[in-house]
Parts: structure tokens; C-alpha cells; sequence
């Protein structure tokens, strides 16, 4: 009879010590309204810090570069007007994002991020048609461009659903973002037919008017940029229980 009792307390304990066990690469954090967003800030940047290195636990082993399939331009009309296609894009560099601010609501499942990375650089493939200041520029060839001081909101609504194990898992309901960069260098290389006229013309054009570039380019690029936000985050929260974010007790 002690014999099955021991037994008993021993599975008991185990199990108590199993349950309450905290991933390595995760804080987590009580539901106290004083502290919360304090506290999830600091767990985000923890995990963050994790994910720059792999997390085999999460099946993610590398996260850059980030990878965007094709965004395109328009920039005048008619049959001169310049069009602009980026095609197999990939940015480096923001896994350096820090978690600056976080407001949340537990009850809703409302969360908004502020976020900043220090400088991203991107490179990818472009073809263009059209005229450009006076110069055809029709070609293709090899772009590249640096974002320094991104500043970046994110948005997003969950849903808690029980997963196979009995425990709670948050998916995206509703994602939205938007960002700012402070500065900004870009340019082509490698033009097809080895135009230089058209090459020098080209830059000339984007590096004098970078932010007015970025602002044509950004609705297709924040929309690009919600949809990877939403897929990794999802990926993200069916591996994490809600319980190893946020003491539910």
C-alpha cells in the first residue's frame, strides 16, 4: 500500500515539474495588467535572440534571408511610363529587430508591436520598360538597396484554439503593418545589355528620389510583408502554447 502511494506522489510530482517546465528561448509572463506588456516585450526580444541562432525545438533552424517573390512599380503613364518589376527579393539583416513597445488586451487577444532595425540590405533581380528622365530605360539587371533605421508597427488579432494535446495555441485572425525607413541608398549593377548611359541614369534617378520610390513600392511591399509576418507568426504559435507565453493560473 506505501508502495503504490510513493508511486502515486512520485507520477504526481514528475508530472508537476513537466508541466511547469519554461522553454529556454521564451520568458513567460504573468497576466498582471501592470506588467504584462513589460514583460512581453522582453520575452520577445528573448525569443528573438534565440531565433537569430535556430531553434531546432520550433523546426526553425535559419531565418534569413527573408525571402519576397516579386513586387512591381508604375511610375508615369501612357506607353513611356516606367514600370519596374523585383523579382526573387531577399533581405538581410532583419533578424536584428528589437521589440521597442508592446500593447496588448488578453481578453480580446489584441496585440500591437513597435519594432525597430538598425539597417537591412536587399538584393534582387529587376527588369524595366519605359523612359526615365529623358533616357529609355528599358533593361534588367541586378538591384540592390540599404534601409537604415526601419521603424515598423505590427498589429494582429489572435484566436485560441485547443490543440491535439489539450493546451491552448494562438493562430492570426487579422494581421496589419506598416513601417518607415530613415535612410536609404539603392542602385543597379550589371545591366543586360551593358548599357552605362542607361545604368548611370538609373541610379541617378533612384538614389535622388529613394523615398519617393519607396512610397510607389510600398502597398505592394507592406502587403508582401503582412502575408510573411502572418505565416511566420502562425508557425510560431502552433509550436508555443499560450500557457508557455502567459501564466494562465
Amino acid at each position: 500500500m506505501c508502495r503504490k502511494i510513493g508511486f502515486i506522489l512520485l507520477v504526481a510530482l514528475l508530472g508537476t515539474t513537466f508541466a511547469q517546465e519554461q522553454p529556454y528561448y521564451l520568458q513567460q509572463c504573468p497576466r498582471d495588467e501592470a506588467q504584462i506588456n513589460e514583460c512581453l516585450r522582453e520575452s520577445g526580444n528573448k525569443l528573438v535572440h534565440y531565433l537569430q541562432k535556430g531553434v531546432p525545438e520550433l523546426d526553425i533552424y535559419e531565418i534569413e534571408p527573408v525571402m519576397i517573390d516579386e513586387i512591381g512599380i508604375v511610375l508615369g503613364s501612357g506607353p513611356d511610363g516606367y514600370r519596374a518589376l523585383f523579382r526573387n527579393i531577399q533581405a538581410y539583416g532583419v533578424s536584428n529587430i528589437t521589440v521597442t513597445n508592446i500593447r496588448s488586451d488578453l481578453d480580446s487577444l489584441q496585440f500591437q508591436l513597435t519594432c525597430e532595425i538598425p539597417r537591412i540590405r536587399v538584393k534582387a533581380q529587376y527588369r524595366s520598360t519605359g523612359v526615365l528622365i529623358l533616357v529609355k530605360a528599358s533593361g534588367a539587371g541586378d538591384y540592390w538597396g540599404e534601409y537604415e533605421g526601419v521603424k515598423a508597427k505590427i498589429y494582429f488579432k489572435a484566436v485560441a484554439n485547443e490543440g491535439p494535446d489539450g493546451r491552448t495555441y494562438l493562430t492570426t485572425d487579422s494581421v496589419k503593418m506598416d513601417f518607415n525607413v530613415k535612410e536609404i541608398q539603392m542602385g543597379v549593377d550589371n545591366i543586360a545589355n551593358g548599357n552605362s548611359v542607361i545604368q548611370a541614369a538609373l541610379n541617378l534617378f533612384i538614389n535622388s528620389n529613394s523615398q519617393e520610390l519607396l512610397k510607389e513600392m510600398k502597398p505592394a511591399l507592406r502587403t508582401k510583408l503582412t502575408l510573411v509576418i502572418r505565416n511566420f507568426m502562425d508557425r510560431i504559435f502552433a509550436k508555443i502554447p499560450l500557457d508557455e507565453w502567459i501564466n494562465l493560473n
